[in-house]
């Protein structure tokens, strides 16, 4: 995982916001005109976006605030919580999709395939320059790699408008586009279940997904003059800052401070952990911690 740059993270997600605001309303006006679901469920889809994107760049934001003495680890959470509503947020976007693309289906009204594909084209070429905006950052970050799958399949979904339109304007088959909605629902759904799941492993403090922790625990006890690990407990702040806790018991004779020292070298460099709080015991309180 790269260093992160939050100036340049900020940038990015300025620049997605303007252009994908834009389109929002082309879209949603193209929509109307041209009475195609496809791209209004689209422009719902890049509204959503809009407000991902808005959360996102306001939680880079607030998430540059210092600690203070009531959030002793500062503002890092916040891009978790903009994450989390992001997601849920686009559920109830596939829900109402989903809806009027069953109405649609038992009664099919007239869409101008000519227009929809002028509109939905115009939305790939957007989605394309966004999506490459944020694809140097998307790792690095749980809520610009949202917005980063948003965009993809706000990507699927203009191809896929572009597609329905076609048939449209090529056979008259009217029921694609309601057909092409309901897809585009079900990316919106497949992108937004990721980032939600990942949200609320942050928020509940499960352990991060490139960490294993009972080879961490095996690396810390091998540190010399260590006897034994416990408590252990490994959890994400935000996206790429790891915290760790955890008892060592070592041998009598054995400096503390180097011990520290080593297993802070083995939580960096090996699992990427950068806060580090180990108790040293000289003789194992692991029974009388009230977790276990």
């Amino acid at each position: 995982m790269s260093a992160r740059d939050p100036g340049a993270e900020r940038s990015v997600v300025r620049s997605g916001l303007a252009v994908t605001a834009a389109l929002c309303v082309v879209e949603a006006v193209g929509g109307w005109m041209t009475n195609s679901l496809a791209l209004l469920s689209d422009a719902a889809h890049m509204l959503s976006d809009v407000g991902a994107l808005g959360l996102t760049f306001f939680a880079l934001l607030i998430g540059t605030r210092r600690a203070s003495a009531r959030n002793t680890y500062g503002y890092y959470r916040a891009e978790i919580l903009a994450a989390l509503v992001n997601g849920v947020v686009l559920w109830v976007v596939v829900f109402f999709i989903v809806r009027e693309a069953w109405e649609r289906l038992f009664a099919p009204p007239d869409v101008a395939g000519a227009g929809m594909m002028v509109v939905a084209f115009a939305g790939l070429l957007v989605n394309v320059f966004v999506a490459r905006r944020l694809h140097g950052h998307a790792h690095n970050s749980l809520n610009l790699r949202g917005a980063y799958l948003h965009v993809i399949a706000d990507l699927l979904g203009s191809v896929g408008a572009v597609l329905a339109g076609g048939v449209i304007l090529t056979t008259g088959w009217t029921l694609a586009d309601p057909l092409m909605s309901v897809a585009i629902a079900m990316l919106i759904l497949f992108s937004s279940w990721r980032l939600v799941r990942e949200a609320v492993d942050v928020l509940m403090e499960a352990v991060p997904a490139h960490v294993d922790l009972d080879e961490l625990q095996r690396r810390l006890e091998a540190v010399p003059g260590t006897l034994e690990v416990h408590d252990l407990h490994v959890w994400s702040l935000t996206t790429g800052h790891c915290a760790l806790s955890a008892h060592a018991v070592v041998e009598g004779g054995v400096a503390g401070d180097d011990v520290l020292a080593a297993m802070a070298g083995v939580c960096a460099e090996g699992f990427h952990i950068d806060h580090v709080t180990i108790q040293i015991e000289r003789t194992s309180r692991r029974h009388a911690e009230p977790w276990h």
